[in-house]
C-alpha cells in the first residue's frame, strides 16, 4: 500500500504506518483511531479539539476516517476537498515528499494551515534522503 511503512498500535493491534500526502501520520491522527476503535468518546473529544485548534466544527458522529490514502474509504471532511489529496492522487505519488515538484503552492497552504503536518512533512524528506 502506498505510504505505507514502519508499524502503529491500535488498541492492541499493530497495523501499518500510514502517512498522508501531506506528511501527516494518519494512523496517529485522533479522528482515525477513533473510527479505527469505533470510539465514540474519542470521536468526541477530537470534534472538540478540532473546533479550538483550527475553528472547524464537526458532530462527534461525523468524526469518521479510513486516512487519506484509503480508496473508498471514510475521510474527514476537509479530506473530501483538500487539494493536497487531490494532486497526490491525480499524480500518483506515494506522498508529496516523492513528488518532483515539491513544496508547492498548495502545499505550502497546507502547511500553514497544519504547522503539525508540516514538521510531518519535514521529518519526512530528511527520513526519506
Amino acid at each position: 500500500m502506498p505510504g505505507v511503512s514502519d508499524t502503529t498500535k491500535i488498541e492492541g493491534n499493530i497495523m501499518k504506518e500510514m502517512i498522508a500526502y501531506c506528511g501527516l501520520v494518519c494512523t496517529s491522527c485522533e479522528q482515525f483511531i477513533a473510527t479505527q476503535n469505533d470510539d465514540d468518546v474519542a470521536r468526541e473529544k477530537a470534534a472538540k479539539r478540532i473546533a479550538e485548534k483550527f475553528g472547524l466544527y464537526f458532530k462527534p458522529e461525523e468524526i469518521n476516517c479510513d486516512g487519506c490514502l484509503s480508496s473508498g474509504g471514510r475521510v474527514i471532511g476537509f479530506c473530501n476537498t483538500c487539494e493536497v489529496r487531490k494532486c497526490g492522487i491525480a499524480n500518483s505519488v506515494e506522498n508529496c515528499s516523492t513528488c518532483d515538484e515539491q513544496p508547492c503552492d498548495k502545499l505550502n497552504k497546507f502547511h500553514a494551515f497544519s504547522p503539525d503536518a508540516k514538521a510531518s512533512f519535514e521529518a519526512l524528506l530528511k527520513k526519506n534522503r
